[in-house]
C-alpha cells in the first residue's frame, strides 16, 4: 500500500477542502497535518520564520511523506523547508514567496502569478464532484421536498478585512430575497457559515420563514452538498471565492450579492467569471441561463500527477 501524503494548513475550512478536493481528484491517500505553531511563532508571520519546521514541529514529525500538499500561507512556508529535506511539495495559492522552492504551484488566474512550475486554475480548487452531487441530491431531495420549485440555494458568508455582512447589509439582502419569493415565486434553501454574523442569520430567517423559506440552523447533518445539487439557481455573498467557485461546478446558474468594500484580486475573479458568463450579479429576480459546471480541479490534480510522478 502507497504511504498517505501529508495535507498541511491552518486549520481554515476553506484552506483545508482546496488542498483535499487536489488530493481527492488525484486519487491520492493522505493524512491532515494542522499547522499549530508554538510560542513565539504563532505571534510572528510565517515568512519571517527563521526555521518553520520547528515552529510546527508538532505537525511535520518524522518519518516524511512520499509527497506533501499545502494551502495557504503558512502551509507555503512549511513545504518550502520540507522540499530542502528532497521532499515534493505542491502548493495551492500563490506562496508569497520565490516559486523556485516548489515543485508545482496551482495558483487562481487573480493571483496573476506566472512561472515553469506554476499551473493556473480559473476557481478555487474544491471537493464538489458530479458522484457527491449524485448522492446529496438523493439524500436531500425529500428533506427538501416542502419547497417551492424552482428552488434558489443562498449561501452566505460573512464579513472579513475587505468586504462587510453585517445586520445593515443582510436586511438588504434578506428584502431582495423576499422580493425574489414574492415575484417569482421560488422556494429558498439557506446555509450559513461559521462565518455569518448569527445576528444576520436571525434577521434572514425572520424575514424568510414566513414566505417558505428554509434556513440551516449549524446543527445535525450540513446539507451545503445537497443544496448545491438540488438549487435551480444559487446567490453567494461577493467576499467567497471558495464558495463561488464550488456553485460553478454545479449545473447552476450562480449570482453573486454585492456587499459594501472592495479587493484587487476578489475584482479580478468575479469580472473573469462574468466575462465567462458563468455568474452574474443579483438582482433580486430569479434567472436562468445556459451554464456549463467549471471545474478545474481534475486538470490540476492530472498536472500535479504528471509533475511529481505519482
Amino acid at each position: 500500500m502507497t504511504a498517505a501524503g501529508w495535507i498541511i494548513t491552518e486549520g481554515y475550512a476553506g484552506l483545508r477542502s482546496q488542498a483535499l478536493g487536489l488530493a481527492e481528484a488525484a486519487g491520492l491517500s493522505t493524512d491532515l497535518r494542522e499547522l499549530k505553531p508554538d510560542a513565539p511563532w504563532k505571534w510572528i508571520a510565517a515568512k519571517f520564520w527563521p526555521n518553520p519546521l520547528i515552529a510546527v514541529k508538532e505537525a511535520v514529525k518524522a518519518p516524511l511523506p512520499p509527497f506533501a500538499i499545502g494551502c495557504g500561507g503558512m502551509a507555503g512556508a512549511v513545504l518550502a523547508a520540507l522540499r530542502r529535506n528532497a521532499l515534493p511539495v505542491v502548493q495551492v495559492q500563490n506562496p508569497r514567496m520565490d516559486i523556485r522552492r516548489f515543485d508545482l504551484i496551482i495558483a487562481n488566474r487573480h493571483d496573476e502569478l506566472t512561472g515553469p512550475n506554476v499551473f493556473v486554475v480559473r476557481t478555487a480548487l474544491h471537493r464538489v464532484t458530479p458522484e457527491r452531487l449524485a448522492v446529496e441530491a438523493d439524500i436531500w431531495r425529500p428533506r427538501l421536498a416542502h419547497l417551492k420549485r424552482p428552488l434558489v440555494a443562498v449561501l452566505l458568508g460573512g464579513s472579513n478585512g475587505r468586504y462587510r455582512l453585517d445586520r445593515e447589509v443582510g436586511a438588504r439582502l434578506a428584502a431582495e430575497l423576499a422580493a425574489m419569493i414574492r415575484r417569482d415565486n421560488v422556494g429558498i434553501a439557506i446555509t450559513p457559515s461559521r462565518r455569518t454574523d448569527p445576528a444576520v442569520t436571525a434577521l434572514i430567517r425572520d424575514a424568510l420563514q414566513p414566505l417558505g423559506g428554509w434556513v440551516w440552523d449549524l446543527t445535525g447533518e450540513n446539507p451545503y452538498f445537497g443544496m448545491l445539487a438540488l438549487a435551480d439557481m444559487i446567490v453567494v455573498t461577493q467576499e467567497s471565492v471558495s464558495m463561488i467557485s464550488e456553485a460553478a461546478a454545479t449545473k447552476a446558474p450562480v449570482m453573486f450579492a454585492p456587499l459594501p468594500g472592495s479587493s484587487r484580486r476578489q475584482g479580478i475573479f468575479l469580472k473573469t467569471m462574468m466575462q465567462d458568463d458563468r455568474i452574474r450579479p443579483f438582482q433580486g429576480r430569479f434567472a436562468t441561463w445556459n451554464v456549463t459546471p467549471l471545474n478545474d480541479t481534475p486538470g490540476a490534480a492530472a498536472e500535479m500527477r504528471h509533475r511529481l510522478r505519482l
